[in-house]
């Protein structure tokens, strides 16, 4: 083929958001309802083309963010490049996925060609309960994965606590986003080896049930030395109390 006789291949380019949060102790996605074909009526995530060749990428998905969800001032972080062919009935479409976690996140409120937005607890999506379009099963996995990794070796779960916070607390949360119970013995040795992860206030939580509990706040660091390894799940003969002891 001459050169004056090549044409580019017609590609669209797209993005996709997966937005995580916890609510009522349970990892959450943003979900919305697809307004138009393909898939419509199916569960997605937020996202779209791009307006037109001029706009950058990460200002489409927060664009895509605010029309289909109604919601802004989240960071973002390019979770992948999703373009097998076949991924979209409407051609050869490359997706840039974007995540996004966060505590504390509002109600979307969905807009533009999205039906209905709303928040989805992961254990429903991963145990295939419920369809989603496209291949965004595929897509939250490994925005999942990544959020799972990031608690492992950053400070992100102090985060989603309050200001001061128990050792119970912070093991709801990483048993929500690793999606495994934890032994409260073994998970108070590694929190405590974590240098800076956590700091002392010098008060107790005084449950109406139950010993007082110590109180803590966030330290310094954002990067954990050793990392909170993930670990399995507790023993079957063990349970978890509210106050993070154990009784057989």
């Amino acid at each position: 083929m001459e050169d004056d006789e090549w044409e580019p291949p017609k590609i669209l380019l797209a993005v996709d958001l997966v937005i995580l949060t916890l609510r009522e102790t349970r990892l959450q996605v943003l979900l919305v309802k697809r307004g138009i074909e393909p898939y419509l009526g199916a569960y997605a995530l937020p996202g779209g083309f791009l307006f037109d060749e001029h706009e950058d990428i990460e200002a489409a998905a927060r664009r895509e963010l605010s029309e289909e969800a109604g919601l802004a001032d989240v960071h973002l972080e390019e979770l992948g490049v999703y373009g097998e062919p076949g991924r979209d009935p409407r051609g050869r479409v490359v997706s840039v996925a974007y995540l996004a976690i966060a505590p504390s996140l509002p109600e979307p409120i969905a807009g533009t060609d999205a039906a209905d937005a709303c928040w989805m607890s992961v254990e429903d999506l991963l145990s295939g309960r419920v369809g989603l379009a496209f291949d965004h099963h595929r897509i939250i996995g490994d925005g999942i994965e990544r959020a799972r990794v990031k608690l492992e070796h950053t400070a992100l779960a102090t985060a989603f606590c309050g200001e001061t916070f128990t050792i119970s607390d912070l093991q709801q949360v990483y048993e929500a986003v690793w999606g495994v119970r934890l032994d409260p013995r073994n998970f108070y040795r590694k929190v405590k080896g974590a240098r800076g992860f956590i700091i002392p206030v010098g008060s107790l939580q005084r449950p109406e049930n139950g010993r007082p509990a110590r109180l803590f706040k966030a330290g310094p660091v954002r990067v954990l030395h050793p990392p909170m390894a993930r670990s399995t799940s507790v023993p079957p003969e063990a349970q978890v109390t509210r106050e993070g002891g154990v009784r057989s």
